[in-house]
């Protein structure tokens, strides 16, 4: 059988099993997965075996110390795992959910119900808890789900699938409803990504160079972000002590990941008193500046910043930062350079912090508060499958609501239309 055959033939197990755990009472979704928390636990030494196998294939590979610690199923990420899924439990069940029942004129009743969206395909690099974190939701979201984890943690997610697996076939229901493409061959993402017939939805989770192969190649609706070009606008009414504190945590809290600040923009009415401060306070948390010419006359330690540095996801301790005469050409700069994932107005001035959230086209706009809060489980969400920033059919973090659709619903009392 070829590769292609392969793959639709397990896409085509997934799309059945899909029906069934589309009509799971919320009772047995809970309970399969308390039943799998516990599995992750009972059987840790052979995911751990399995893990270690990946762990040596890349040492040997010569994998980064940072990428052999996100490819590690330690007892912490373990752990974090089971109280992920205990978690994912105890969210409310947004299946069956009935709003908007209204009576028409003709006097049929009009809603809409909430439903599973069927197969989600999910494509992901490195850390092998996505294969966790992304089964639950799923399922709890009454879908079923296949996955395309990195080629170096394949061994890491076979394993912790097969728990999962057995965890559904022990609860009769067809582990088909969670799938790991079993190869590594990168042509098995192609494949999987011309299964309009089989797969409703592809979420990638990884670096911008996976997911625009995926959005370029998908005949499947793909739901995604690029990267996070998050910015902060110090507006001249700010507190600059909260400015300063929101600026550090941004930057330098986990500057490795798609929330952390990247630009910092500052009202020219208070950049000669704003600046120096927190250009001190960067250097000394080993942040590298980039900045326009007036940052450069008011924070010796910055470096002149180039163009690419507008629009830069670094992912790093380096922040670009600027000097604007007023929040329209702040605004301005974001639309030209961000990245419709977070953006934020520090300001003790209502008018325009309305307007700000009104005007500024992002997935998340906040008010006097860190991008690091761009997260689900800060959300209420639970657990993340991932930030969208694309507008159809969800806006930023995704949690289980954003893994249903609605269709519409209609009681009647055998009327017929005229």
């Amino acid at each position: 059988m070829s590769m292609e055959a392969e793959i639709r033939a397990l896409a085509q197990e997934t799309r059945r099993a899909s029906r069934q755990v589309a009509n799971l009472p919320t009772t047995v979704k809970d309970r399969v997965l308390a039943a799998m928390a516990e599995a992750l636990l009972v059987r840790k030494e052979f995911i751990q075996a399995e893990n270690e196998k990946d762990l040596a294939a890349g040492r040997q590979k010569g994998l980064s110390a940072a990428m052999l610690d996100r490819l590690a199923l330690s007892d912490k990420v373990i752990d974090s795992m089971v109280t992920g899924l205990k978690e994912v439990a105890a969210l409310p069940d947004p299946v069956g959910e009935i709003s908007e029942m209204v009576r028409r004129p003709s006097g049929i009743m009009v809603g809409r119900m909430r439903i599973p969206l069927g197969v989600i395909g999910m494509i992901y690099e490195s850390r092998p808890n996505v294969t966790v974190d992304a089964a639950a939701l799923c399922l709890k979201a009454g879908n079923a789900v296949i996955l395309r984890g990195g080629s170096e943690a394949l061994h890491s997610n076979l394993a912790l699938a097969r728990v999962l697996r057995d965890c559904l076939a022990a609860e009769g229901i067809a582990p088909a409803a969670i799938q790991v493409i079993p190869v590594t061959d990168r042509e098995a993402v192609t494949c999987m990504l011309r299964l309009e017939e089989e797969i409703d939805l592809i979420i990638p989770r990884g670096g911008e160079g996976l997911i625009r192969f995926v959005a370029e190649n998908s005949r499947i609706p793909v739901l995604k972000h690029y990267k996070g070009v998050c910015h902060v606008f110090v507006d001249e009414s700010a507190d600059l002590e909260m400015a300063a504190n929101i600026v550090l945590n941004g930057k330098t809290q986990r500057p490795g990941v798609c929330n952390a600040l990247e630009c910092l923009l500052v009202h020219r009415a208070v950049a000669a008193e704003f600046l120096p401060a927190i250009g001190a306070k960067l250097a000394d948390a080993g942040v590298e500046l980039r900045g326009c010419p007036q940052t450069l006359a008011l924070s010796p330690t910055a470096k002149p910043a180039v163009e690419e540095d507008w629009g830069m996801e670094f992912l790093d301790l380096v922040l670009a930062v600027k000097v604007v005469s007023d929040m329209d050409e702040a605004m301005a700069h974001i639309v030209r350079y961000g990245s419709q994932h977070t953006e934020v107005i520090v300001t003790t001035h209502h008018p325009r912090a309305q307007r700000f959230i009104r005007e500024v086209d992002a997935s998340s706009v906040m008010v006097n508060a860190s991008t690091r809060f761009s997260d689900g489980g800060q959300y209420g969400l639970g657990a993340e499958i991932g930030i969208s920033t694309t507008k159809l059919h969800a806006y930023g973090p995704m949690g289980l609501r954003e893994l249903t659709t609605r269709k519409f619903i209609v009681y009647g009392e055998g009327q017929v239309r005229g």
